[in-house]
């Protein structure tokens, strides 16, 4: 074990580097997010302000802001330097499960029980909803090109989006159980999927078909990534 980092009281849902990798953000069921510096495994800052879960936590490409989605029904904005919250973000998408950045830090997606919000990051402004899926949709990803998002949700599904009109591009089906957890490779040809029938499905992006499929889990997988050499 290199380090431990002790601060939450609940457990611990989600989990973030920040692009320099100096920072580790968490987010918890204790309805807080703490800031811990990845060098001396030292709390830098604790922020609060949701009201319930903190589901999903989020850097911004830049490392300027913090974003974080809870089962209150918001996404709070958080200027990682100050700690003080830029923006709070309210939709009708129900608790917050999963959000995302653009690439180019522009946009911020956010998923819950009703659906998908993307919103402006500089204004605030809600772009548009991304509706389709027929359950909690737990997980999103923006493809590396920032063209296409990625959602995983309990109906059994992944859908790939068209980001500019919000239209859906292709559907995957494959898993048997809720999708839990959704993941683009480094170049953007293949995406992961982990369910709860225990598998990950790694998909061709371009074709929708399935490149493989991985078992080898007793239990649901509830998160995937790729290296960074996406190998």
């Amino acid at each position: 074990q290199a380090r431990t980092l002790k601060g939450h009281t609940e457990p611990v849902n989600s989990v973030a580097f920040s692009p320099d990798g100096r920072l580790v953000a968490s987010g918890s069921w204790d309805k807080k997010v703490i800031l811990w510096e990845v060098e001396t495994g030292k709390q830098a800052r604790t922020l609060e302000g949701h009201k319930d879960f903190v589901m999903s936590v989020a850097f911004s490409p830049d490392g300027r802001l913090l974003a974080s989605g809870s089962d209150d029904g918001t996404v709070i904005l958080w200027e990682v330097e100050t700690g003080k919250q830029a923006r709070t973000l309210e939709g009708r998408i129900g608790p917050v499960q999963s959000v995302a950045f653009s690439p180019d830090g522009r946009r911020l997606l956010a998923s819950g029980a009703e659906g998908m919000i993307l919103w402006d990051v500089e204004t605030g402004r809600r772009m548009r909803a991304m509706i389709g899926h027929m359950g909690l949709v737990s997980s999103v990803a923006f493809s590396p090109d920032g063209r296409q998002v990625a959602s995983g949700a309990g109906d059994k599904k992944v859908i790939l989006w068209d980001v500019e009109t919000g239209k859906q591009a292709r559907t995957l089906e494959g898993h048997k159980e809720a999708v839990l957890g959704v993941a683009f490779s480094p170049d953007g040809r293949l995406l992961a999927s982990g369910s709860g029938d225990q598998k990950v499905i790694l998909w061709d992006v371009e074709t929708g078909k399935q490149a493989r499929t991985l078992e080898g889990h007793k239990k649901a997988v509830l998160g995937v990534a790729f290296s960074p050499d996406g190998r």
